[in-house]
């Protein structure tokens, strides 16, 4: 069936009008001003913003990545625990080894020449010894500032971790909704000629205009607007 990109359009529209009223009841928040003694729901789906980056109306802020946790079943992180892996140290550093978001902000920036160094280390194994995060501090101090600049949503969805958990849905769903690489992503939002993502080591992320890897080829299902819909009314504002 051919993809209707007029009904993507459509339901873009209201993926961001739905985002715009949970934003006027929670507010965004920014990674560097958050902290885990903050009432987080435990369970959740987060949406990144980025400076610079809007939609093709030139004014809403545009979602350049949406994550989640939890979606196996013997999964026990929480909202909060992984939004603090995306945030890093609260001495500024971090182990991208932990986060794959960190990951490829960091591989685009040294692409794009913003370190002097290069450690050949970056995104190698699932863990390092002492001497190798010592000579990836300067990169994982500048990701974390990158990404502490990066105002961010999330909603509230506590069902138990599986792999079709509601989590799962709005974190599938919404990446091929938003993705320009997805069947409909002709007429995805694109990103700005200065975005970062565009140095990306990664294909997917380069194509998507996100910085998400998994899921940006999948078509969506416009039925998970209503399951957003219903876990954003449910969401408390933090404090």
């Amino acid at each position: 069936m051919a993809a209707d990109h007029s009904q993507a359009e459509r339901d873009r529209d209201r993926f961001y009008e739905i985002l715009r009223a949970l934003d006027e009841r929670v507010g965004r928040r920014m990674l560097r001003d958050c902290h885990g003694r903050l009432n987080w729901p435990k369970r959740g789906v987060y949406f990144f913003f980025e400076a610079g980056e809007v939609r093709k109306d030139g004014v809403t802020p545009r979602v350049v990545r949406v994550g989640t946790h939890a979606i196996t079943d013997k999964s026990r992180t929480t909202l909060w625990k992984r939004l603090s892996q995306h945030r890093g140290t609260l001495a500024g550093t971090g182990y991208h080894r932990g986060s794959i978001f960190r990951l490829h902000v960091g591989r685009a920036l040294l692409n794009r020449g913003d370190i002097a160094l290069n450690p050949d280390t970056w995104g190698r194994g699932s863990s390092a010894k002492g001497s190798v995060t010592d000579a990836e501090r300067q990169v994982e101090q500048l990701v974390s500032v990158y990404i502490d600049d990066m105002p961010f949503l999330w909603v509230a969805a506590n069902d138990e971790p599986s792999k079709d958990c509601d989590r799962a849905i709005l974190e599938r769903n919404s990446i091929g909704l938003l993705s320009r690489s997805c069947p409909t992503g002709e007429t995805a939002d694109v990103h700005s000629g200065e975005w970062l993502g565009s140095h990306s080591a990664s294909d997917a992320v380069r194509r998507s205009h996100l910085w998400n890897v998994r899921d940006v080829d999948v078509q969506y299902d416009p039925r998970f607007l209503d399951l957003l819909e219903t876990c954003a009314e449910r969401t408390e504002r933090i404090a």
